[in-house]
């Protein structure tokens, strides 16, 4: 195994532009397997925690289930569970409701949450 500063020493060896280009795109691909590697799996039936860095504010904190994801998977549908729903219904002011929720209504439907408000906290659901 080479060590830091032997692949340093390597890289500044380097005279040509394409064996720097085929380094710099290694590196990238590598960065790219280790950030997908720390990132959660986020998954229809998965339940979860809208995290604090939401907007609007009133979100924050709110837990439940996974639903489907956007095309690109960049959001997703949150099915709140039934104290979530009844937080949210609380916490709104009563002269601007954002998310009208009748007072019957035990599990409300949030779409289109960011999945970098979502924190996964339960297991994956099975494929």
């Amino acid at each position: 195994m080479l060590t830091t500063a032997q692949v340093r020493d390597h890289i500044h060896g380097l005279s040509d532009i394409d064996s720097l280009l085929a380094v710099q795109e290694a590196a990238t691909t590598r960065l790219l397997q280790l950030d997908t590697a720390r990132k959660p799996v986020i998954t229809p039936g998965r339940t979860c925690r809208i995290t604090d860095s939401i907007r609007p504010a009133v979100l924050r904190g709110l837990s439940g289930t996974v639903q489907q994801p956007n095309r690109t998977g960049t959001r997703f549908d949150i099915l709140l569970d039934q104290e979530s729903t009844t937080q949210l219904r609380n916490r709104q002011s009563p002269l601007n409701p954002r998310f009208k929720i009748a007072d019957g209504v035990k599990h409300y439907r949030l779409a289109k949450v960011p999945a970098t408000c979502i924190d996964p906290t339960g297991t994956p659901a099975e494929s």
